[in-house]
């Protein structure tokens, strides 16, 4: 998944962003209302963690202000990335104001790292109305034990044919365009160029041959996983 993580507390936000790294998402972090706007604009994610106690900018003597702002933004836009609110555990208030403003769900302070995981997982799943499992021929997503398998066999991939097979396969035969892709791909320090994504694609596709999957090229409009609807999981 690609999460952009928000929250002002630099030790909280670090190890939020190791755990999600280490787990194999794609993670972009903002302190301050100002630098989440600013991110949500200009990103696309998958989810977004929210802390809702946040400095309005970057300026060390800021004043505090609200996340519900850069939340009331987003959906305004018609932004509909799902949201998990972090609030305090004993703030009724906090929670209703969350969710009232757009957020789908909230977890109370302190909390463990793994229901943090586990809750984007639902969120997305329940957003993209997909399962745990995923076919598409012979070829079977796992997203709860995060793998794939091809004829009942683990198929091993690097982390970034990992994330592009995900994605066409979220769900099978729809098109990802190239853009999509690269985004989810890149980090604002890291970007991904379209012969970097051709040669993930063209890996893939060796990978996948004989299989009966196959991903198509479509131009001018991505790329879409298809399956011959003959073979079987």
């Amino acid at each position: 998944m690609r999460i952009l993580v928000v929250e002002d507390d630099a030790v909280l936000r670090g190890v939020m962003l190791r755990s999600l790294t280490d787990a194999g998402h794609r993670v972009d972090a903002a302190a301050s209302v100002a630098e989440a706007q600013h991110f949500w604009r200009v990103q696309t994610f998958d989810a977004v963690l929210l802390d809702l106690t946040l400095p309005l900018d970057a300026a060390p003597d800021s004043p505090m202000g609200s996340g519900l702002t850069a939340l009331r933004m987003a959906r305004a836009r018609g932004d509909r990335t799902p949201v998990l609110v972090l609030t305090a555990r004993d703030r009724t208030d906090e929670r209703i104001a969350g969710l009232d403003a757009g957020a789908d769900d909230y977890l109370g302070k302190p909390f463990d790292l793994a229901e943090v995981e586990a809750r984007l997982r639902a969120l997305v799943r329940r957003t993209q109305g997909t399962g745990d499992r995923t076919a598409a021929g012979a070829l079977v997503l796992d997203r709860r034990a995060r793998c794939f398998t091809l004829h009942g066999a683990l198929l091993e991939l690097p982390a970034r044919e990992f994330e592009v097979l995900w994605e066409l396969m979220t769900p099978p035969g729809h098109v990802v365009s190239k853009r999509k892709l690269s985004d989810k791909l890149s980090s604002f320090d890291d970007s991904l160029g379209d012969n970097a994504l051709e040669a993930f694609i063209s890996r893939l596709r060796k990978k996948l041959a004989g299989s009966a999957v196959s991903i198509r090229t479509l131009r001018g409009l991505g790329y879409m996983l298809e399956a011959d609807p003959l073979t079987t999981p």
